[in-house]
C-alpha cells in the first residue's frame, strides 16, 4: 500500500473546491432558468465529489494537468447527480442531501428531464478538451452507461424476486455502482497518457473500490448518525431493498430470526421497526462481516494501485480510499 502524505486532506480538499466552482461557472450562463435552476439547485447540494477526484488524481499521477482533465472529472460529476435525480424518483425518496429531492421541490416531470439533461451536458464535457482522445473515453464511457443502466434494472428487478444471493447482489453493484468509480479511474488513466495494461488494471481497481464503497453504502444506512447520513436511516430496510446487509442476515439468520427477516424482504418494515432491525443484525455478525468485505475489496484495490507512478497524487489517491473504507456518514 502507497503511504498518504500528511497534505492530503488538503490537497483532495482543494480540488473538491475547485470542481464546485467549476461545476457552477460551467453553467452560469446557461438558459433558460426554468430548465437550468433544477440542474444548478443539485449540483449545488453538495456531496463528496470522489468520483471527479478520482479523475484528477489519476491523470495527476501521469503527469496531467488539473486543467487538461478537468472537463472530464465535471462529467463524471454531473452523470453521477444525473443518476442521483432518476434514482430519487425510481425510490420514491422525498429528500437528498438534507434536501427535498428535485420531483419534491419541482415535480416528476420536471426531474426526469433535468436528469437527461444532465446526461447530455455530460457528454459534452467528457470531448470538450479536443486536445484528448474522444474516441477511448466516449467507449469507457458508453460502456459504463450500459453496465450502470443494467445494474439499476437488476436491482429494480430483485425487489420482485424471492431468490437473490449475496453473489446476486455483487453482480448486481458491479453495474449500479462499481461501474461509475471503475470508468473514473479508466478515465483518468486515459487523460493522463497511462499505458493500455495499467488503464486495465485501474479500472479493476475502481471495481473493488466500487464494491466496498457499496456495501459500506448499505451499512450506513443502518448504522449512520441520521443527522449526518443526509438520508433517513434505515430507509432501504422500510422499502424491503436488497442491500449486502439485509441479504447476509437472511443467509445467516434460521428460525425467527429468518422468518423475520424474509418478512422485512417482503414488504419493509416500519421506521419504528429499524432498531430492532440493528439488533438482529448485530446478533448475527452481520455488521462485522459487512465491515470485513469492506477491507478486503478496498485492500484489493489497493494492491492493483501499486501500478500508479510513485507520484503525490498517487498517495492522494491511497489516502481518499482509505477515508471512503472509514467513512462513518
Amino acid at each position: 500500500m502507497i503511504d498518504s502524505p500528511p497534505d492530503s486532506d488538503a490537497r483532495v480538499d482543494a480540488l473538491r473546491r475547485r470542481i464546485d466552482d467549476a461545476l457552477i461557472d460551467r453553467l452560469s450562463d446557461r438558459a433558460p432558468d426554468l430548465m437550468y435552476d433544477p440542474i444548478r439547485y443539485v449540483l449545488r447540494g453538495g456531496g463528496k465529489r470522489v468520483r471527479p477526484v478520482i479523475v484528477m488524481l489519476v491523470a495527476q499521477a501521469y503527469g496531467a494537468a488539473d486543467e487538461d482533465v478537468l472537463d472530464v472529472a465535471l462529467a463524471v460529476e454531473i452523470f453521477h447527480n444525473f443518476t442521483l435525480v432518476h434514482d430519487d424518483i425510481m425510490d420514491d425518496a422525498d429528500e437528498r442531501r438534507g434536501r427535498p429531492s428535485v420531483h419534491v421541490k419541482w415535480d416528476e416531470g420536471t426531474a426526469i428531464l433535468a436528469g437527461d439533461l444532465m446526461l447530455a451536458l455530460s457528454y459534452e464535457l467528457l470531448t470538450a478538451n479536443e486536445a484528448l482522445p474522444a474516441r477511448p473515453l466516449l467507449a469507457i464511457y458508453n460502456r459504463m452507461v450500459e453496465q450502470l443502466c443494467v445494474g439499476q434494472r437488476l436491482d429494480t428487478h430483485f425487489e420482485t424476486t424471492a431468490d437473490v444471493s449475496v453473489a446476486d447482489y455483487l453482480e448486481m453493484i458491479d453495474g449500479k455502482t462499481a461501474a461509475l468509480l471503475s470508468a473514473c479511474f479508466e478515465l483518468g488513466a486515459v487523460a493522463g497518457g497511462a499505458p493500455d495494461d495499467h488503464v486495465a488494471t485501474l479500472a479493476e481497481a475502481g471495481r473493488q473500490a466500487g464494491r466496498a464503497f457499496q456495501i459500506q453504502d448499505d451499512l450506513l444506512d443502518v448504522t449512520a448518525d441520521d443527522e449526518n447520513w443526509g438520508k433517513a436511516v434505515g430507509g432501504d430496510l422500510q422499502n424491503g431493498k436488497r442491500t449486502y446487509v439485509t441479504l447476509k442476515a437472511l443467509e445467516a439468520a434460521d428460525g425467527e430470526d429468518r422468518e423475520w427477516f424474509s418478512r422485512l424482504l417482503d414488504g419493509g418494515i416500519t421506521v419504528d421497526e429499524v432498531p430492532e432491525a440493528r439488533r438482529r443484525m448485530q446478533a448475527l455478525g452481520v455488521f462485522d462481516e459487512a465491515r470485513s468485505a469492506v477491507a478486503a475489496y478496498t485492500e484489493d484495490a489497493f494492491d492493483r494501485l501499486s501500478v500508479l507512478p510513485d507520484t503525490a497524487a498517487s498517495h492522494h489517491l491511497t489516502w481518499l480510499l482509505e477515508k471512503l473504507q472509514a467513512r462513518s456518514h
